[in-house]
């Protein structure tokens, strides 16, 4: 008997773990992903992969974790969408101190269940860029005459707020413009996300025309988040019991137990992280366009053209998610264009200089400086700039030195040549050159065996003269 009860407390000791070990895998934990520097194509792929995994282990939260400039417009809605259908509650939080939430930042912020920043971090200045244009959108006169009024943003909460998203174009009878468009559908983007959500309307508004920004105190007061917390720990103690709408259902969270369980990104995001690096995506592009040239110039040899086709198809499909302004991209294409034409026609350097001019304009231009961490490297653009211009400076020197060299092929080579009279008659006969036996005539009778020196070649008669009357 004693036998027997030890094996029942062991059996019921075991099921009790398993118990405690299923409950924790399908509800006990938190999802952490941490979004760090600029938001591009890999970060929204890991954000919205991470937001399904975390339905999938059926976590109660998920962490967003955020130090960020700002980034591209298409990959901060993906992010968006994914937070908004997500059946589980998104927490963005604006960490470690030192940290910040600018632009697109603010809008996943806005976006999430709930908002929460460390001390000593900031967010907002959301004013959108235009991508491939001149900066940010200029807020027109009628617009800054109606936010000095307070006619715009007065009261978020009221009824009467349609009148803030009505272009000031419409108002004023005037064409809107390009920065118009884009400024009035980032306000209205960002307010119906703060409506959705209940925050500060009005700062969401001044965070996008006048690029407004705050701290995590000033946030905390003036109801744009909704937590201060120190860490993490600290985060999920001061969220538990905070009710939240999620999937239009009211849930109260229950927060201070919770597992952390971070998820790093897999090797799926960093190689899109590294593809979509602009540095990265110029030198495919050029090894591309090299290795598909040097294939079409040597057919045959096969691994240039497929490593060039590889590589042109990754920097396509980076440039496909990229800011690329493409008039720097076809300034780019002309450049190498010229400068691959220098090889074969005789410019003397002028389409050499001309394509390097092309190929470094367009290398500024490719990429929109506007956007945060999307510019190609000045230096990576330098560098190849002085490699091309030393190429050809060496090849303008070789075509120099080979014009002062005497012609070794064809019927020019003929001229200077020495060789021996076979015979003469009168003012004709035949001579022995490069073993080779040519008719010949000269000005006046030569004697058999005398050498002499090509001066003309007409057809295929040699003119020629005595070596003794060459100075």
């Amino acid at each position: 008997m004693p036998v027997f009860g030890i094996r029942a407390v062991v059996s019921a000791l075991m099921l009790l773990v398993s118990v405690s070990l299923s409950g924790a895998g399908s509800g006990g934990s938190a999802v952490l992903l941490d979004i760090k520097g600029p938001i591009g194509p890999a970060t929204s792929d890991y954000v919205v992969r991470g937001l399904e995994k975390a339905e999938e282990r059926g976590a109660e939260l998920v962490i967003l974790r955020m130090d960020t400039p700002g980034g591209l417009d298409t990959s901060m809605r993906e992010i968006i969408r994914a937070i908004l259908a997500s059946p589980v509650p998104v927490v963005s939080y604006v960490a470690p101190s030192g940290s910040r939430a600018a632009s697109a930042g603010t809008y996943i912020s806005y976006a999430s269940h709930v908002a929460a920043m460390a001390p000593g971090t900031n967010l907002g200045a959301a004013t959108p860029v235009q991508i491939g244009g001149s900066g940010l959108p200029q807020i027109s006169p009628d617009r800054e005459k109606d936010k000095d009024t307070g006619k715009e943003g007065s009261d978020t909460g009221k009824e009467g707020s349609e009148e803030t998203s009505e272009a000031p174009s419409e108002k004023s009878g005037t064409k809107p413009t390009l920065s118009d468009k884009a400024v009035n559908d980032a306000v209205a983007y960002i307010r119906s996300l703060a409506q959705m959500r209940g925050r500060n309307v009005e700062w969401a508004e001044k965070a996008v025309l006048e690029a407004s920004t705050l701290t995590a105190e000033e946030a905390l007061r003036e109801g744009v988040i909704d937590v201060v917390a120190t860490d993490v720990p600290d985060l999920l103690t001061k969220l538990d019991g905070r009710e939240v709408v999620v999937a239009g259902q009211t849930r109260r969270l229950e927060t201070a137990t919770l597992g952390i369980v971070a998820l790093e990104p897999d090797w799926r995001t960093e190689l899109l992280a590294v593809i979509t690096n602009p540095n990265v995506a110029y030198i495919l592009m050029l090894i591309g366009i090299y290795g598909l040239l040097f294939e079409f110039y040597s057919p045959g040899l096969v691994g240039p053209g497929v490593i060039g086709g590889i590589c042109l198809l990754l920097a396509l499909y980076a440039f496909h998610v990229l800011p690329v302004d493409y008039t720097g991209l076809a300034l780019i294409l002309f450049g190498l264009a010229l400068m691959i034409a220098e090889a074969f026609i005789p410019s003397f350097g002028v389409l050499g200089i001309g394509g390097i001019a092309a190929f470094v304009i367009g290398s500024i231009m490719l990429m929109d400086t506007e956007v945060p961490g999307f510019t190609v490297a000045w230096q990576l653009i330098g560098s190849i700039a002085f490699f091309a211009g030393g190429m050809l400076l060496i090849m303008v020197t070789m075509l120099m030195r080979s014009r002062r060299r005497a012609v070794v092929t064809g019927p020019e080579e003929m001229i200077d040549s020495a060789g021996a009279v076979l015979d003469w008659i009168g003012e004709e006969g035949h001579v022995r050159i490069h073993g080779e036996v040519w008719r010949a005539r000269a000005s006046g009778p030569i004697a058999e065996g005398k050498r002499v020196r090509v001066t003309r070649i007409d057809g295929l008669t040699l003119e020629v003269e005595p070596e003794s009357e060459r100075r």
